[in-house]
């Protein structure tokens, strides 16, 4: 990125928030602010436990408590011990709540109406392409991966999804007994290491890379959910993978994969890896990849 990236950025942000009215004590002309009227969304209709909205808005413990005692003091809102686990609090929104919230829709309904309006057809269409645009980048700039336990609870429901997704996909269905391991003690450093990919603080993807000597490692369980592709989120795990493996002091990295896994195919050509002769028996396997001097 260069300055002018770092400029535009900024301007763009500016914008939005005076057009929104971000800026404003009172967001929508009701009497509160933004950080309130959006808690109120995100709690919707069915109700929220309260370390999800913190998650999703990425916002620290402090603040969201600060927001719901204030809501709370309206009589907007309701906090109880989780059904199934008392030592997670849930909120849900009071009759009044719910009445605010009808009116915060019909409002930004009509904000949005009003951002509409002046503009030509041909000038709308075009905005509302360069909104879902932004919206999608927005998003893939959001995702953060990190290295973790490969027996964590996001690490296991990350690749219960993966081996239920293989099993609809592959011909054969799919038995992980059957395929190649990856134990969690051959993902962790320095035999190799686990990485989960997370977007408004759920896990959407994992990749997982095993040192097999001084100069191999191989690539495994590379997953990313349904609705978060098209972000770029398969690139990222695999490029930190690499960045990982080099830091192992591996050069040479394989990996293999099915023949109905074409977007996987294309990922790992793009990225550089090259179609080799088997280096396994994986018998789930129909392609494999190599790439020297990550």
């Amino acid at each position: 990125m260069d300055a002018q990236q770092v400029r535009r950025v900024r301007s763009f942000n500016r914008a939005v928030s005076q057009r929104i009215g971000a800026l404003k004590d009172h967001f929508l002309d009701r009497d509160r602010p933004l950080g309130e009227a959006r808690l109120l969304y995100e709690i919707g209709r069915t109700g929220a436990d309260v370390r999800d909205l913190r998650a999703r808005l990425e916002l620290d413990s402090g603040y969201v408590s600060r927001l719901l005692r204030s809501l709370e003091r309206q009589r907007l809102v309701q906090a109880h011990p989780a059904a199934n686990d008392g030592r997670v609090r849930r909120v849900r929104l009071t009759r009044a709540g719910l009445r605010e919230l009808r009116e915060l829709d019909r409002r930004a309904d009509a904000l949005a109406k009003s951002v509409l309006a002046p503009l030509s057809v041909a000038q709308r269409d075009r905005l509302i392409a360069a909104m879902a645009e932004i919206e999608r980048l927005m998003r893939a700039s959001a995702v953060h991966i990190t290295a973790e336990a490969p027996d964590s609870a996001d690490a296991r429901w990350c690749l219960g999804q993966y081996f239920r997704e293989l099993a609809g996909r592959f011909k054969t269905g799919f038995d992980p007994a059957k395929s190649i391991p990856a134990n969690p003690d051959e993902l962790t450093p320095p035999a190799g290491v686990f990485v989960v990919a997370r977007l408004g603080g759920q896990p959407i993807g994992c990749g997982a890379l095993k040192v097999k000597d001084r100069t191999t490692g191989e690539v495994k369980r590379m997953w990313v959910a349904a609705d978060a592709r098209g972000l770029g989120v398969g690139r990222r795990i695999l490029e930190t993978l690499e960045t990982r493996a080099r830091d192992f002091g591996v050069s040479t990295l394989r990996l293999e994969t099915n023949r109905t896994l074409k977007e996987a195919q294309a990922l790992y050509r793009k990225c550089g890896y090259l179609e080799v002769e088997p280096f396994n028996d994986e018998p789930y396997a129909h392609h494999w990849f190599e790439k020297a001097r990550i």
